[in-house]
């Protein structure tokens, strides 16, 4: 049986799932609450966006910001695009 994680994680089965395989605490929480929310569709695959190559530094640097990615400001747009691809 899942663990009661609180309020905040919605579907403790799922984020208890994704530490197991390996997800950050805070990659697993937005997969596990995504999954609880039925307007949401987290299993579809993506592929709408470009490479994060193609990306602009500042358009980076605001994702970074939106997934609260500890020293964004002082990285290089390689660097960026690296802290962005371990955050998942």
């Amino acid at each position: 049986m899942a663990k009661d994680h609180g309020s905040s994680i919605k579907d403790d089965e799922t984020y208890e799932a994704l530490i197991d395989e390996g997800y950050s605490k805070s990659t697993a929480a937005r997969i596990a609450n995504a999954k609880a929310n039925s307007d949401q569709k987290p299993s579809k695959k993506g592929g709408e966006s470009p490479p994060y190559e193609d990306w602009t530094k500042d358009d980076l640097y605001d994702r970074a910001s939106e997934l609260d990615i500890e020293g964004r400001s002082d990285m290089t747009k390689d660097e960026l695009i690296s802290a962005l691809r371990e955050s998942r």
